[in-house]
């Protein structure tokens, strides 16, 4: 840990004294840099114990969530990126603001700051806390009562999470991200590997074999209706959930605003992508292992990957394992504060100036703002012990109230001209209204998934918009700008690439299938032909995207 905090200060001395260094780690970070703080930001330690839990009780239904995220990638790289980086946004309310009004950009500021900062920034503090606690018995290490020792805990991993995104900048979270992010990848391999060869009693073939052979239906990622993911939400409103999530989310993409060209950025996104492909063998097999070795006899779900850890990693590898959790969590946190800061920053604070305002002084205001989100959530995710399941359901639901308003709006700002403000602000009232009649009024009778219910909202209000647009359309066809701040030449194998991850994406959900490992003789013919099929395509378009660059060369 203490390396890693090294390493992020010798990266970042002397580049964070301006408005681009600070809020967008100076418009330069490469692929990499992106990738790393994507995975290290989107995962934390809730998919550590909650993936694993879920397979370990139930199936591989959950991996939806993961796994076709990668989709959500490739539309960020081509469709979302471009616009966002060529208009040279810092943040998503400025490029709101740009397509339709002032009004429109403070609504979803509200949105994003009453959602980060009252509920996702001190859920993330609590439950890394809770995990922390979890896994290495920190009421008996520090001789406290279990609550002192959760804000002890809670205080600890705040203030070092939170000296990278106050001093650093995004640059110092996107670098230790990066590096926090190879331990993920070292220990996401190493459990199950080492869990396999606990279950073959030292043979690691042999412990696959019972993990193929015996309760195939504990690796099916076809989910039932009964299931926690079912399979038909993957077409209805996950899809929308994704995108919100990975194309308009500021504290997920605000790393992606600060690729240093179109190029890099996209490497970068699709990169994330198939490390979201990699999130089943690393945080859900681990579950599926642990059923194996314990049978369903764990007091809870959520003890299948602490017990897992606590019985297959060497006690020499407890400190290494320590830090990778902790650098899950504070990814996760410093990434959510550093982007609550820029929001009020630039979204509240510089336009009530009206622009006058240096680089200096934006700087001081984002660090005082970043100060004082910490010490609130230090306040606020204690009392979540108190209230643990509600305060959990409300976690959930909360995130319901401004992602689909939000990707409505980006997406038809995005590719329509007509569509006014009002449509905006309609949408955004509408949502908020009718999604909590569903949530808290009619939550009995309404009896839908809530994913599908995601769905039918995102459909009625584009349909809002479009009215909105044809009855009262903008006196000028909105005219997207060009800053020219990067260069926005397109990489070169982008769409090969994507190809091959949406290629992965289809290869998963056939492995973990009836067709495949589920099958109580695993796979067939089916499955052999498939496979094969899509292997054939993957040669064809390389192929012809080989010609196309010799040709262009």
């Amino acid at each position: 840990m203490a390396l890693i905090a090294c390493i992020s200060w010798r990266k970042t001395r002397g580049s964070v004294e301006t408005k681009d260094g600070y809020f967008l780690g100076g418009r330069g970070l490469t692929a990499g840099f992106i990738a790393g703080s994507l995975l290290l930001t989107n995962l934390s330690a809730e998919q550590l114990i909650g993936l694993n839990g879920s397979a370990y009780g139930y199936n591989l239904s959950s991996m939806a969530w993961e796994v076709t995220a990668a989709v959500a990638t490739v539309a960020m790289a081509f469709l979302f990126l471009p616009r966002y980086l060529a208009g040279a946004f810092t943040t998503l309310p400025e490029f709101l603001a740009d397509r339709f009004d002032g009004t429109v950009q403070r609504m979803s500021v509200v949105l994003f700051m009453l959602g980060y900062g009252l509920v996702t920034i001190p859920s993330v503090l609590y439950s890394g806390s809770i995990a922390v606690m979890q896994f290495f018995d920190v009421p008996q290490l520090s001789g406290l009562a279990y609550f002192p020792a959760l804000v002890l805990t809670v205080v600890v991993i705040g203030l070092t999470g939170a000296a990278y995104a106050i001093f650093g900048g995004l640059k110092a979270v996107a670098v230790s991200d990066t590096l926090n992010g190879i331990g993920l990848l070292i220990i996401g391999t190493l459990v199950p590997v080492l869990g396999l060869i606990a279950l073959g009693e030292g043979s690691f073939t042999a412990g696959f074999a019972k993990l193929v052979g015996d309760h195939p239906e504990k690796l099916n990622a076809i989910g039932a209706a009964g299931d926690p993911t079912p399979f038909g939400t993957i077409f209805t409103g996950m899809i929308f959930a994704n995108l919100f999530y990975w194309c308009t989310n500021q504290y997920v993409i605000q790393r992606t605003l600060g690729a240093q060209s179109l190029a890099e950025g996209q490497k970068g996104v699709l990169a994330s992508g198939f490390f979201k492909l990699m999130v089943p063998f690393m945080m859900m097999v681990p579950g599926v292992i642990a059923f194996h070795l314990y049978g369903p006899g764990l007091g809870t779900i959520d003890q299948a990957y602490p017990r897992l850890i606590e019985d297959v990693l060497p006690a020499w590898m407890a400190g290494f394992f320590l830090a990778v959790l902790l650098g899950a969590v504070f990814s996760s946190f410093n990434s959510l504060l550093n982007s609550a800061a820029t929001l009020f920053t630039l979204d509240i604070y510089a336009p009530a100036r009206k622009g006058a305002t240096s680089d200096a002084h934006l700087v001081r205001v984002a660090k005082i703002a970043s100060v004082v989100i910490a010490l609130f959530s230090f306040g606020v995710a204690p009392l979540l012990y108190f209230a643990e399941e509600g305060l959990w359901q409300i976690v959930r639901v909360f995130t319901g109230f401004y992602n689909i308003p939000t990707v409505v709006i980006v997406i038809m700002g995005l590719f329509t001209r007509r569509v006014p403000a009002l449509g905006a602000k309609l949408v955004i009232v509408f949502h908020v209204i009718a999604y909590g009649l569903l949530r808290f009024v009619f939550d009995d009778t309404v009896t839908l998934h809530f994913i599908h219910q995601y769905a039918i909202l995102f459909v009625i209000e584009v349909g809002i918009m479009l009215a909105a647009g044809y009855w009262h359309p903008r006196a000028e066809p909105y005219q997207a700008t060009d800053s020219h701040k990067v260069d926005m030449t397109p990489w070169r194998f982008a769409r090969p690439v994507a190809f091959s991850l949406l290629s992965g994406v289809v290869l998963l959900y056939l492995v973990f299938s009836p067709l495949g490992l589920a099958a109580a003789d695993g796979p067939g013919a089916l499955f052999g032909v498939l496979a094969a099929g899509l292997a054939v395509l993957n040669a064809l378009v390389w192929g012809a995207s080989a010609r196309a660059v010799r040709a262009s060369s």
